[in-house]
């Protein structure tokens, strides 16, 4: 029974609409494998290896691993950091091996490599046409970050443009391009705004240290969450979650946490912010003027999570050299409603 209700699951993954120009009915191309479904970016062993991708049928019936290299038959390579999407066209960013794999999104079949001018890549936006990537540059450098621009036709870096330490998460409007500066392996407090018609830096925000995650509300006003400095610096500082109005660019508030709170994975849907900080789950809205008190959901630790379509999907790295799980709760319920075997450290969740 299980196998026939995985085969149905499969043949659901293809959608034809076949006729012709003389009865009116348009033929469409077949899509691929790996639409409908959940991508996991599995980062892979530190050292050595190659990271992977976990496909995951929206029913959770159906999971395939490592498709890059199913469909391409070559390893992704060392780290998979980041997947960013731009139409039909999947971006797979590897940080150690510094290139961008070009991936039909839906058959996952290669359309090229990014492998000149990227430098320790780490994560991808699309702006005005054009791709913007933050790159650590040489770890041992704290002064040649950059963010690369990229041609999204000719799949080359048309430009490199000079920001401060750590660039790190990244995300757009139609207009600026937001780069939060985590710090790498540093320390840093800012969000640089890049006007992406001139590719120049029009301004520089201060947030709380150590940026980790933005997203954006209905009203189109960008949220940064800061975990704040960890007490192994030797300087503990509070996380700290800031607006910034993008009619203008300013910092419209802070919400400041204790100095011993340090949040992360920053996501949102319907108005309702989600992040995990000490082994549990908050929530919070845009209007409120105090961060909430108490959790969500408890008694949860993942190594990322975000929320879709009212589930949240977070992970668990386990060990860090065998495979990881994806755990799926339901929103209303609050309850733990699957547990996915995927790779090894899965680092993004992505729903495609």
């Amino acid at each position: 029974m299980k196998q026939v209700s995985i085969l149905v699951a499969m043949a659901a993954l293809f959608t034809v609409s076949c006729s012709n120009d003389d009865d009116g009915v348009v033929i469409e191309e077949v899509k691929g494998d790996y639409q409908n479904g959940i991508l996991i970016a599995n980062e892979g062993p530190f050292n050595n290896g190659s990271g992977t991708v976990t496909y995951i049928s929206n029913d959770s019936l159906l999971v395939k691993d490592a498709i890059f290299k199913l469909e391409n038959n070559e390893d992704v390579g060392n780290i998979l950091q980041s997947i960013a999407f731009n139409e039909e066209l999947a971006y797979i960013v590897v940080n150690n091996s510094h290139k961008i794999h070009v991936v039909n999104r839906y058959t996952f079949k290669s359309e090229g490599v990014i492998d000149d001018g990227l430098l320790n890549p780490r994560y991808m936006t699309v702006s005005n046409g054009k791709g913007y990537v933050t790159n650590w540059g040489d770890t041992a450098d704290e002064t040649d970050d950059y963010i690369a621009v990229i041609d999204l036709i000719s799949n080359t870096v048309s430009e490199s443009i000079p920001v401060e330490l750590g660039p790190e998460a990244i995300t757009s409007n139609a207009n600026f391009v937001y780069v939060a500066h985590k710090g790498a392996f540093g320390q840093n407090n800012k969000v640089s705004i890049i006007d992406s018609s001139s590719d120049l830096i029009t301004s520089t925000l201060t947030v709380g240290d150590f940026p980790n995650s933005m997203q954006w509300d209905t009203a189109g006003n960008l949220w940064v969450l800061s975990s704040g400095a960890p007490e192994y610096t030797g300087e503990e500082t509070n996380g700290t979650l800031t607006e910034i109005n993008t009619s203008d660019n300013t910092i419209s508030q802070t919400l400041d946490f204790d100095t011993t709170e340090h949040p992360s994975a920053l996501s949102v849907e319907d108005d309702t912010f989600y992040y995990g900080m000490s082994n549990a789950v908050y929530t919070f809205e845009p209007g409120l003027d105090a961060l909430p008190t108490e959790a969500f959901i408890n008694d949860v630790s993942f190594y990322t999570m975000t929320v879709n379509d009212g589930k949240l999907y977070g992970t668990d790295a386990k060990d860090y050299v065998s495979k990881g799980d994806l755990y799926i709760y339901d929103l209303n319920t609050k309850t733990l409603t699957n547990t996915i075997s995927v790779g090894i450290i899965p680092g993004g969740i992505y729903f495609n």
